[in-house]
């Protein structure tokens, strides 16, 4: 049973750009709540609410930019609880900075 007052897990979020096509990573931290029973779920849920907050199209095209192939670029954190609610995110579209 997991704590409703818990803030949740800390998800790192990132965009890993290839030759042929981006992907969104999820990073999972090392300590997890054990109400993540199934990782496909938790990965689906930060990166539906990842598209939710972010364009995707501007966000992809800012990567493509700002990248190199073979590159990760952090997008920011996502901190979720298992029953799916985000209790904070800093995410953002990456910038040349």
């Amino acid at each position: 049973m997991t704590d409703d007052t818990a803030p949740g897990d800390t998800f790192g979020v990132g965009v890993r750009l290839t030759d042929a096509a981006f992907r969104l990573v999820v990073h999972v931290p090392s300590e997890i709540d054990s109400g993540w029973s199934d990782p496909e779920t938790f990965q689906r849920r930060i990166e539906s609410y990842t598209w939710e907050r972010l364009n995707r199209e501007t966000t992809l095209s800012a990567v493509a930019e700002t990248a190199e192939s073979g590159e990760t670029v952090t997008l920011g954190t996502v901190t979720m609880r298992p029953d799916g609610e985000v209790t904070a995110d800093s995410l953002s579209v990456p910038t040349d900075d």
